[in-house]
């Protein structure tokens, strides 16, 4: 099936206050809500799938999948 479809990994998330946003420049540093080496979500169409770990593959990030959500549970979650 060539279905093309949007993946989404996201590494964290953080709040400010829009003073703090709008002093940012270059080489600020967000501290995100999440530690180092914890899982990142993979997310389908705004469906979480699996779990993984940051990786280097030919100078790109990538992610090595280490939890995968079965179909059963996909289905469970957007029937709530």
């Amino acid at each position: 099936m060539d279905v093309p479809v949007q993946v989404t990994v996201e590494l964290g998330r953080a709040k400010m206050q829009i003073r703090n946003l709008l002093n940012l420049t270059y080489g600020s540093v967000i501290e995100l809500d999440i530690l180092a080496g914890e899982p990142l979500e993979v997310v389908v169409n705004g469906c979480l799938v699996a779990q993984g770990e940051v990786v280097i593959v030919n100078d790109r990030y990538g992610i090595r999948l280490t939890d995968i959500v079965t179909p059963a549970e996909r289905l469970r979650k957007i029937n709530r």
